[in-house]
């Protein structure tokens, strides 16, 4: 081989590397979503005991859904605050707040502070998502994209998964707290290797009119620029209204619209199912043990269905295979008001899991496909946040339902009826565009 050959084979092989830090980095990033989906339900039972804060009911719900909240206000504002100071700033920032709060709530004397605490963690979390699906899908390969979202939502369940597991052994020998400080460890290790490794988007400076900082930036890790293929204001990404003001013109309202409805419907869903299928179960006179491992079983399906939905959506697009996903998800969802053998009623958890996790994902492949980089993460903080209403929503209808003894089978009812709902909505969306700054073609230099 000539020398020149080699020296293009070890750039070649040195950008690959470089690259690669991205997806894993952002993947740890969006575990912490996951540690976060499970770690307050964990705690719950401890904190209600007289020897803790004797939680009352209301109190129970405050702790759990004053999180969420911050999580729906951090998705819609430091998804716009990406667009405007970069994905890596953005990330990084949002990586630091969620953990130094959390650390701070092995240390809440009371209620009242914890659920402080717990509302400021979730607003760093709620920007962690929308950034590092931006990010991860501005250094995926062309034809890609779609898999590269699912891939990294992965990380939530495993996150959730994890976590589960990990309270099993630490609350019972370390006390709830040591679960808090678990929880921010990891920005221990991350956050060091975010601003040694972590680039810049080269979507995002080519947007910003720095050029050559994003051909420097597309040659060090093998990119190719992104054009734009869809109208934007002038304006968009100078300033956080005129941000929003581009998703709500002419050309993405009808999108924007159907987005927030989609994914309402999508983590309604999410956040119902993971909150209240074990006791749905039990009411339907399921054993307990037995109730307990459906979650585990649906979160494994989770992971298997977002490996699955990525491959379907870079083959059919992210809008066709979330329809088919959402209305799986409704099928599946009917299903399980069937009463069934354990092995039959396993299958139908699995499948359910499969189809409800993977269809909200593919919502932010779509919306990532189809918004040029001086909007997509405020577009993708949009989806976030008008989906964490539906996360707080969902545990609210399934509990009254349960509180009128219609949990089983209305609750399995009222979730078909959301899915189908959510594959109704998708179907009005609009394909404007596909993703465009992909590894492999590296620019010339202008």
């Amino acid at each position: 081989m000539s020398e020149s050959g080699t020296t293009t084979s070890a750039s070649t092989g040195t950008a690959a590397r470089a690259a690669g830090w991205v997806g894993p980095l952002c993947w740890i990033a969006v575990l912490l979503d996951g540690f976060d989906l499970v770690v307050v339900g964990t705690v719950v039972p401890t904190l209600q005991s007289p020897e803790e804060w004797d939680l009352t009911g209301a109190g129970t719900t405050f702790v759990i859904t004053i999180g969420l909240v911050g999580m729906m206000i951090g998705a819609l504002t430091i998804g716009t605050l990406t667009d405007l100071v970069g994905r890596r700033k953005a990330l990084i920032g949002a990586v630091v707040a969620f953990s130094l709060f959390t650390l701070l709530c092995a240390f809440a004397p009371n209620e009242g502070v914890f659920g402080v605490l717990r509302f400021l963690a979730g607003v760093g979390l709620g920007g962690c998502l929308p950034t590092a699906i931006a990010m991860v899908n501005e250094f995926s390969r062309s034809g890609r994209s779609g898999r590269a979202t699912t891939t990294i939502m992965t990380g939530y369940h495993v996150g959730a998964v994890a976590t589960a597991a990990l309270a099993i052994v630490v609350i019972p020998t370390l006390g709830w707290r040591a679960m808090f400080v678990i929880g921010a460890l990891p920005a221990v290790v991350l956050v060091p290797l975010m601003l040694r490794q972590l680039p810049e988007s080269a979507s995002w400076l080519e947007a910003r009119g720095r050029r050559a900082e994003a051909e420097e930036v597309a040659r060090r890790y093998g990119l190719q620029l992104e054009q734009p293929a869809a109208p934007v204001a002038e304006q968009a990404g100078e300033s956080a209204g005129a941000t929003l003001r581009t998703l709500f013109s002419a050309g993405y309202v009808r999108n924007t619209v159907v987005i927030g409805v989609t994914s309402f419907m999508g983590l309604l869903l999410v956040y119902g199912l993971n909150n209240w299928l074990p006791t749905i179960m039990r009411e339907a006179d399921y054993e307990l043990g037995a109730a307990l491992a459906f979650l585990l079983v649906l979160n494994i399906g989770a992971i298997v269905g977002l490996l699955v939905a990525g491959t379907v959506a870079d083959r059919i697009g992210a809008r066709a295979a979330g329809i088919a996903w959402f209305g799986g998800a409704a099928v599946f969802l009917a299903l399980l008001s069937i009463r069934l053998p354990i092995a039959g009623i396993y299958l139908m958890v699995f499948l359910t899991g499969c189809f409800v996790f993977s269809a909200q994902v593919l919502v932010y492949a779509f919306v990532s496909a189809n918004h040029p980089p001086q909007v997509r993460a405020t577009a993708l903080g949009w989806s976030a946040g008008a989906g964490r209403i539906g996360a707080i929503v969902g545990p609210v209808i399934t509990g009254a339902l349960f509180a009128t003894g219609n949990a089983f089978p209305g609750g399995f009812y009222l979730f078909a009826v959301v899915g189908a709902l959510g594959a109704i909505a998708l179907s009005v969306a609009v394909t404007v565009r596909s993703s465009g700054a992909h590894r492999g073609q590296v620019p010339s230099s202008s």
